[in-house]
């Protein structure tokens, strides 16, 4: 994205010539994507052992940046070692099932390998599925045990609490492994076609961030778990077009508007085989949020949430006979957010958070759902509760912010208190964007780091926020891959603007050799949806590199509705999407017309799913003028997207038709203000191909010139080296045709 604009579309006329002239400081699109990465060893799903002795992680396999190893780590001292080998274990990965690679698709896993693991909870063994295969490694002897080899998939694999059964689903019903026997036993067996047991739905895995179907009691002695009829789901006829050919997948898919699966959920007694069906009410039209056990495993808390979403209920269930009680509820006029924040205590109250003071804070409840003290407080949102201590009465949760006000831009580990309401005391030092990853006892944190300079690193913290030992330094001296390119690396600076009362961050990064008397192009990249904003103090990454080697200034706001922030920043969308969000990014397209340096003749935006949708709504904006707009997979037509996500923000179609009408991409497509590149998987499953025809239709039916990109294969983004590489040389060149060097206003 740069200079190399230019040097991509030499590259493509001249190969070997310019292979031979070329810099070797500028950051090319064909080093980006091959391997080793560039972001160096960074260590992916680091965690602590129960009693915090052993750190495991994934590790990208050297040859083969796309296939990941388990590793592990000794917190005490020792060099890491490699647990799991995934090739050797597995020399020849087949092809997954449709039903793992949907669920893949759910969790944005694109590699292969161990992709995920599970520790029990007394810390004896690491669980790991392997290419619909599961294997158990003993943390005594490093030993690695195979538990499947089946015609099936084995998927959401995990030992039992206190380490003596091993859980998977296969073929749409739970087994449950005994351990000392060697035996396997099925825990249902009528899951088939429309009826699935112990394994979240669509909705659940794509939109409300529960990838499970089931959950252990700490006593083993219990299972509650799903039962999904997707009878009642619509079936939306999807092509699945590939290189090899194409074809029909009936999809089970709840669009706006239309029925949803019907989930019940049950608990099933290990010692008697007995089954129990939950009371969820008597509406069978509403989510399945979440599912929690108390501490003694004697109360099941399950969170109900209404479908239009204004709504969640903490049901307190009797598990021997399903009975249930509303203890606590959370409303909104708006919507209620779910998170992952609830936790049990061993009085039997809990830790629990919500919104109600228009910032997301943490509460303490005591067993009957009755308020004890607000945790936190302040015009700040708490991120996510990392862990607590109940010996010490301390507990630990993610924020974003500085001498007691929200700031964006960096995110920090803070520590406060379970008997009392305190100012938090940060653990992690300022400066940049912190993660956290505790042990179940939180007495230690693997912390992640990242800022503008600092590639993504991982180590052992005390919770004072001593540093013990890393686990990947990721130092970025001579022996790391970005090294080469670290002198042209952009200038990047952050600002804010204000719309309506809300303050919004930007963040605008420059090229190699900037000359503020110099006019240059701008390339606006946008998200632009209700999750967390992008504009962060964390690494950029190669693409953003590749934009300023091109030429180009790359900037980015954090428009309205974007999520982590204010209860009101976030729900400025409501009933609207593409409205204020867009208002805010024609106020920041006008602030960079007023840039001297900034040729505001040629600005593009470029996203992907709603930042492709944004990205259209703009490019249709004549506020915004853009020249050119980069599309990729957009939600065109929000009726044609599902309930859960859309609901939450527009109602239903029903409810809001004029919200609908307004977000809607074809009536705008005659108010084009530049060119579009469109691009799309011929195989998304989440924002379906649909959404793409239609607009390349409209566009056809009105003699509109565009560009346009597919991907056979491809589901809901473009993977593997070979075919990003292909898509960064599109962007490349159709930006130096439209604001770059071969743009007619280059030319002028």
């Amino acid at each position: 994205m740069r200079t190399l604009i230019l040097v991509s579309a030499l590259s493509l006329i001249a190969g070997a010539a310019l292979a031979q002239t070329a810099d070797p400081a500028v950051l090319t699109p064909e080093r980006v994507f091959s391997d080793p990465g560039l972001n160096g060893p960074v260590a992916q799903g680091v965690s602590l052992s129960p009693d915090g002795q052993l750190a495991a992680f994934l590790r990208a396999r050297e040859d083969d940046a796309s296939v990941l190893d388990l590793w592990a780590v000794p917190t005490a001292g020792g060099e890491p070692f490699k647990l799991i080998d995934a090739r050797a274990l597995v020399p020849d990965a087949g092809e997954l099932s449709e039903a793992e690679k949907a669920r893949r698709e759910r969790m944005r896993i694109s590699q292969r390998g161990v992709v995920e693991y599970s520790w029990d909870e007394q810390g004896r063994y690491i669980l790991a599925p392997l290419e619909g295969d599961v294997f158990l490694a003993a943390r005594a002897d490093g030993s690695v045990r195979r538990l499947t080899e089946t015609e099936g998939d084995e998927i959401d694999a995990r030992v039992s609490p206190r380490g003596n059964f091993v859980s998977w689903v296969r073929d749409q019903n739970l087994y449950v492994h005994d351990l000392a026997t060697g035996t396997e036993r099925a825990v249902t067996t009528d899951g088939a076609d429309l009826i699935t047991w112990a394994t979240a739905e669509f909705i659940a895995q794509e939109e409300m961030d529960r990838d499970h179907g089931y959950w252990w009691s700490p006593t083993e002695r219990f299972i509650a778990l799903q039962r999904t009829d997707e009878s009642t789901v619509d079936i939306i006829p999807r092509l699945d077009i590939t290189g090899g050919g194409s074809s029909v997948i009936q999809q089970r898919y709840p669009r706006a508007g239309r029925p949803n699966a019907v989930v019940d959920l049950y608990v099933h007694d290990i010692t008697t085989g007995q089954r129990v069906k939950v009371d969820l009410g008597t509406n069978t039209d509403i989510y399945l949020a979440r599912v929690n056990w108390s501490v003694a495993g004697d109360v099941l808390y399950v969170q109900r949430q209404s479908r239009d979403q204004k709504r969640v209920d903490l049901l307190a269930v009797d598990p021997a006979t399903g009975a249930s009680r509303v203890i606590l509820s959370q409303t909104d006029d708006a919507w209620v957010d779910l998170t992952n924040d609830f936790r049990p205590l061993k009085d039997g109250g809990f830790i629990w958070s919500n919104e109600e003071n228009g910032w997301r804070h943490l509460y303490r409840y005591d067993r009957n759902g009755r308020l004890v003290r607000p945790l936190t407080r302040g015009p700040w949102p708490v991120k996510g509760l990392n862990g607590f201590n109940e010996e010490t009465g301390e507990l630990y949760f993610t924020a974003s912010m500085r001498d007691g006000r929200e700031y964006p831009i960096e995110q920090q580990l803070f520590r406060a208190r379970l008997d009392r309401t305190v100012d938090p005391v940060a653990v992690t030092p300022q400066g940049g964007w912190w993660g956290a990853s505790m042990n179940r006892t939180a007495t230690a944190y693997i912390g992640n780091y990242t800022d503008l300079n600092t590639p993504m690193r991982s180590g052992l913290y005390r919770t004072d926020g001593t540093l013990v030992r890393w686990i990947e330094e990721n130092r970025l001296d001579q022996s790391h891959p970005f090294h080469p390119y670290v002198s042209r690396m952009p200038q990047t600076t952050f600002g804010t603007l204000d719309s309506h009362g809300e303050t919004l961050v930007w963040r605008i990064s420059t090229p190699p050799g900037f000359d503020a008397s110099k006019r240059y192009p701008v390339v606006m990249q946008v998200y632009g949806g209700p999750s967390g904003g992008g504009v962060r103090n964390g690494w950029l990454g190669g693409t953003t590199q590749l934009l300023t080697e091109a030429g180009y200034i790359v900037f980015r706001l954090d428009n309205r509705g974007e999520g982590n922030r204010s209860r009101a920043f976030e729900t400025a969308l409501y009933r609207r999407m593409g409205q204020p969000e867009i208002e805010d990014q024609v106020l920041a397209a006008d602030y960079l017309r007023t840039l001297p340096y900034v040729d505001g003749d040629r600005i593009a935006m470029m996203g992907w799913s709603y930042g492709g949708f944004m990205s259209l709504m703009a490019l249709t904006e004549p506020k915004m003028g853009l020249a050119a707009g980069l599309v990729g997979a957009p939600p065109t037509e929000w009726g044609l997207y599902d309930t859960h996500y859309t609901e939450r923000y527009m109602s239903t179609p029903q409810d809001n038709a004029e919200g609908y009408a307004a977000s809607d991409a074809i009536p705008r497509l005659g108010d084009m203000t530049g060119r579009l590149l469109l691009m799309h998987g011929m195989a998304d499953d989440n924002v379906i191909f649909e959404n793409a025809t239609r607009v390349i239709d409209a566009l056809q039916a009105r003699s509109l010139p565009f560009e346009m990109m597919l991907y056979p294969g491809q589901r809901h983004g473009v993977r593997g080296n070979a075919r990003q590489l292909q898509q960064w040389r599109t962007y490349l060149d159709f930006l130096d045709r439209t604001i770059g060097a071969r743009s007619p206003a280059a030319q002028d």
